[in-house]
């Protein structure tokens, strides 16, 4: 584990965004519960078959993005589920549509956006559709790849991977000219004539293709703004998951920058501080739905699944160079001064001012926020709640007289007021 007081002196990130993009998908991942590095095999597919195609590097990069971002708009288990189950039903562009409202917020990457709309549309309706010619193949590709890969689901690293992969051949065969592209079909179907395409997509396999996609792609040096818009993005998708905290990690990161202002920090630190508290819950992108969701109290297997959410955040983040602050501000924010937290059990010196901010303003934004079981507290009981943790080792004492110094400040950042 990595050291959890801030290094110093304090500075802005220096990170390229495409390590960040890459990093974060690990976040997008997680949906899938069990069957992780779904969008990672379908980019590397996509990479493959564009060399098959002749296409330029540049156009190969630019799918490989495409393919690790197509299923952004995915945040319910239940919706990877029928992803996985169903070839294709009604409804199938929910997330199509949702991805392509987040992707299309983030400029470096809205070029994106309209294949990640299309990506589960028919070739032969495309057609009668408003889309370019360019966007139609990218997203045709995405389409084919992404119906392959969970199809094989399960099956890579396995001896029934080549009986799958002669299947899974077959089926896209007889969709050619409906469902996909001819043109697609037959250089897919070339380039998986091999052994080597579907070894590459055993996991250690992935692995090294992202290494070598990251060290290929161009850098592009992120500044505070392109980091706290792709962060905006994917608290957007941790909020989605769930009605119960829906709005809760935006919340969270206005609590936690407005108490670093107020205790003094400097504008980079609080930048840091607000981009930690946006994706302080990535990790809850693999607890399923139905324990999210749970409005009665959690048995002890299902309080184990969502002690797991903090360390899954600390693994996404950690990876990220330029985010050695803000992983353990982020990941630690279910630790607590006397020791009692989760995942790591790190006392209070062990834990930095930030970390423990980010503790306090977790909890005061959830109680203050309403709930579709329960209406939000009033800031005099949110402030009373928040004491007895104080009180009994479990919230930072010095950082609770800070939130209760300027009570309805923090009370209307919790609730998005003003």
């Amino acid at each position: 584990m990595e050291g959890s007081s801030s290094p110093a002196p304090p500075m802005a990130i220096q990170a390229d965004l495409r390590h960040v993009i890459y990093a974060l998908s690990d976040a997008l991942d997680l949906v899938g519960v069990d069957d992780l590095g779904h969008g990672k095999r379908v980019g590397l597919m996509a990479v493959e078959c564009a060399r098959t195609l002749g296409l330029p590097r540049q156009e190969a990069a630019l799918l490989f993005d495409l393919g690790m971002l197509h299923d952004l708009g995915v945040s319910s288990t239940q919706t990877r589920r029928r992803l996985v189950d169903s070839f294709d039903w009604e409804g199938s562009q929910d997330h199509c549509e949702a991805g392509h409202r987040l992707l299309g917020r983030f400029p470096p990457l809205a070029d994106l956006a309209p294949a990640v709309r299309w990506h589960h549309t028919r070739w032969d309706r495309l057609g009668d559709l408003d889309v370019d010619a360019r966007t139609a193949i990218r997203t045709n590709l995405i389409f084919l790849l992404d119906r392959v890969d969970v199809r094989m689901s399960g099956q890579y690293g396995t001896r029934e991977v080549f009986r799958q992969a002669r299947e899974v051949r077959d089926l896209v065969r007889a969709h050619a000219g409906t469902y996909f592209e001819p043109g697609l079909v037959e250089a897919f179907l070339e380039t998986s004539r091999s052994e080597a395409f579907w070894l590459l997509m055993e996991p250690r396999a992935v692995q090294a293709g992202l290494q070598d996609m990251l060290q290929q792609g161009r850098p592009f040096q992120a500044g505070m703004a392109d980091l706290r818009a792709l962060a905006v993005i994917f608290a957007g998708i941790v909020d989605a998951k769930s009605p119960y905290t829906f709005q809760h990690s935006v919340g969270v990161a206005r609590v936690a920058r407005l108490l670093a202002r107020m205790l003094g920090d400097d504008p980079d630190t609080c930048d840091q501080v607000e981009i930690a508290g946006l994706l302080h819950d990535l990790g809850k992108l693999r607890v399923p739905d139905e324990i999210l969701d749970k409005p009665g109290r959690l048995d002890a297997d299902e309080r184990t699944v969502i002690n797991m959410h903090s360390f899954e955040t600390y693994q996404i983040l950690r990876r990220i160079k330029g985010f050695e602050r803000i992983t353990p501000w982020a990941a630690f924010h279910h630790e607590e001064p006397g020791g009692t937290g989760y995942p790591f059990h790190l006392g209070g010196g062990q834990l930095s001012t930030e970390a423990r901010l980010m503790r306090v303003a977790d909890v005061f934004q959830a109680m203050a926020q309403d709930r579709p079981y329960r209406r939000g507290l009033r800031v005099d009981q949110v402030l009373a709640f928040l004491d007895r943790m104080g009180r009994d080792g479990h919230l930072d004492r010095d950082i609770l007289a800070v939130a209760a110094g300027s009570p309805e400040e923090t009370m209307a950042a919790a609730q998005g007021v003003g």
